[in-house]
């Protein structure tokens, strides 16, 4: 018994350095498998980039572009007053290669319906409002009340609400629109094209972002 006892105390200990050894034998193919998943994960990330890379060219004339989820671009909100003025600027509009596709009043609306269901539709069914801001426009309570179902559509959306000055004073913008930018038509050209650019940037950022949330 005591010699048995003597030969396992003689039994000579695993030195430090070897047990280092040892363990970091051990772990070397934890950290291989780490250090191959990192690889992975970056190849993946490039993968993902690149997939949606194309959305930033997406068009909004392409048959499942979110442009097509409103039946018209823009709603033109103005006095009967004006409507030469705003013929010539819907014509302008509906020229343009893109097709930009105008809701007027006098033209579109069905006969025989409610005043204000016609104009409550044609907010819902615009993308984005443009009111022609004239001294008729700040008389008529019906293009008041259609600018304030604009505003309460989407009080803070960028670009959806369009407002173009004509013929007034800086000082009567109605207080209702001071938060937001308008457009000057004196120069009328430059006015049109303002006009036309900003419905055009905020239809491709709304496709842009439908095709980012779709990935």
């Amino acid at each position: 018994m005591a010699g048995w006892v003597r030969r396992l105390l003689q039994k000579p200990k695993q030195s430090s350095s070897s047990a280092e050894s040892s363990l970091n034998t051990k772990q070397s193919p934890s950290s291989s498998s780490s250090s191959s998943s990192a690889v992975v994960t970056s190849s993946s990330t490039s993968s993902s980039v690149a997939s949606r890379s194309p959305a930033s060219q997406v068009s909004i004339s392409s048959s499942g572009s979110a442009r097509w989820a409103k039946s018209y671009d823009v709603c033109i909100c103005h006095s009967n007053g004006d409507f030469e003025f705003v013929e010539e600027m819907v014509s302008y509009l509906e020229s343009q290669p893109e097709g930009i596709r105008c809701f007027l009043q006098l033209r579109d609306a069905m006969p025989g319906s409610a005043i204000t269901t016609e104009l409550c539709d044609a907010v819902q069914n615009s993308h984005c409002w443009v009111l022609l801001i004239t001294p008729s426009f700040l008389e008529d309570p019906w293009c008041r009340y259609q600018m304030h179902q604009a505003l309460a559509e989407a009080p803070m959306a960028n670009g959806r609400t369009i407002p173009v000055l004509k013929g007034i004073d800086q000082r009567d913008y109605p207080r209702e629109l001071r938060c937001l930018y308008y457009i000057d038509v004196t120069r009328k050209e430059n006015g049109f094209r303002q006009i036309k650019d900003t419905i055009l940037r905020y239809l491709q950022e709304l496709c842009q972002s439908t095709m980012s949330r779709i990935e």
